[in-house]
């Protein structure tokens, strides 16, 4: 949730970073108007506490000199009924307000780029050259068909569209992806952690997936649980509503999960392979550090999250992501695109986050700061999505024949 106070402070110049992230002028408005009406709320309870408090001075002084006290005491008496009143409407202005900062997105930092969507994301550099092939290569979905990986009619018989079922050394490959990440990112200082796929609202609504995105995700019927869309939100509310030592941070994780996803709002994209699915696996790194290191903390997960594809041999470029294409809970974002030469183009497998302390505002988590708790600083990013890099790796080390080579990083999980 954005800083109210900072919001209260300095309204036009957080309205200014949030128009530049596609918040509408209306939702700012009513934002300010909530706002205003809290103001009042609290100068009208803050009025009468202080009358109140004069009273009750009198009452002594009354009472020392022996005055009579009963019309003073009506006055207490009302004035307390009006106390109770006040605090009630300031107690639900103060709810109308959180309301509304809840589907509020996060404020965009300075130096991220003025843009409307991803055609307007800046390249920060490519790593590795593509390959080029002597012959037309295949899209994936051609390849794990042919070599038996991947069976997509299957996975619709079992669910529905967009699901899959590995087969063979495409299950075996699956796996290895999972170890190799693992222990990569546990070399790179993440500690290996497991968490539920399951999580309770809470969870979501503290890391910003909920109240907006509700209709993205699987809810179980009855019970206010939801599958994870993302290893983020469980991972990240290990500490909700927790003061963490100073000396604790910063703490970086990483984990494993399957993560499920409506896809609501990608109706006839990519409806073919692997590249967006509803269920689908993938290793994530989340930090949790002091708002003075989040910049250096940030540039290590991507440099982690790069090195391990340059590990497996493929090729990507570092995208900064411009204010228009910034996800809800993002302060900045950088993307890393793979290669695919069946399709000819970059695709993302990763994007790695800093949210401030946006979400941790949201999930309560604090750090003792001196003789004060303040907010951590929260990160996350893919590391990677493990589908796509089986995509990345059947299109980019494909052979005429259709056979697939395996990456040199892979061998040993594979005997």
């Amino acid at each position: 949730m954005i800083d109210l106070k900072l919001l209260q402070k300095d309204f036009q110049s957080v309205s200014d970073k949030l128009i530049r992230k596609g918040v509408s002028v209306e939702l700012l408005d009513s934002l300010k108007r909530k706002n205003e009406e809290l103001k009042v709320a609290k100068i009208e309870y803050e009025t009468l506490q202080a009358a109140q408090n004069t009273m009750s001075k009198e009452f002594g002084i009354y009472k020392k000199e022996g005055k009579d006290t009963s019309e003073l005491k009506e006055r207490v008496d009302a004035n307390k009924i009006k106390i109770a009143e006040a605090l009630e409407v300031q107690r639900v202005r103060q709810e109308e307000l959180e309301s509304i900062a809840m589907s509020i997105p996060n404020i965009p930092d300075d130096g991220v780029p003025n843009g409307k969507d991803d055609s307007e994301n800046v390249e920060i550099k490519k790593v590795l050259t593509p390959i080029e092939f002597s012959f037309t290569p295949k899209e994936h979905w051609e390849l794990a068909e042919q070599n038996g990986w991947i069976d997509f009619e299957r996975g619709v018989k079992l669910a529905t569209s967009r699901f899959s079922v590995s087969f063979g050394m495409g299950a075996k490959l699956e796996r290895a992806l999972i170890n190799f990440m693992l222990n990569f990112n546990s070399k790179r200082g993440f500690e290996e952690v497991s968490v539920p796929s399951l999580v309770n609202r809470a969870a979501l609504e503290g890391t910003g997936q909920l109240p907006k995105f509700e209709d993205d995700l699987y809810k179980v019927q009855d019970q206010e649980l939801f599958l994870i869309p993302t290893a983020e939100v469980p991972v990240t509310n290990l500490y909700q509503d927790e003061i963490l030592a100073p000396d604790k941070l910063p703490i970086k994780m990483t984990a494993y999960t399957a993560c499920f996803r409506k896809e609501a709002g990608a109706a006839g994209r990519d409806t073919r392979g692997m590249i967006r699915q509803h269920q689908f696996h993938k290793v994530e790194l989340v930090s949790i550090t002091k708002p003075q290191d989040s910049d250096k903390i940030f540039d290590e997960m991507v440099q982690t999250a790069s090195d391990l594809l340059s590990a497996l041999e493929l090729p990507h470029r570092l995208m900064t992501l411009c204010s228009g294409d910034l996800g809800f809970g993002a302060a900045k974002t950088v993307d890393l695109e793979v290669w695919l030469p069946g399709q000819n183009c970059y695709r993302e497998i990763s994007s790695v986050s800093n949210t401030r302390d946006f979400q941790a505002r949201r999930a309560k988590i604090r750090f003792k700061d001196g003789d004060k708790n303040s907010f951590v600083h929260t990160l996350n990013g893919s590391s990677l999505a493990v589908g796509r890099t089986m995509v990345a790796i059947m299109e980019n080390f494909q052979n005429e024949d259709g056979t697939i080579t395996i990456p040199k990083a892979l061998e040993p999980y594979l005997n």
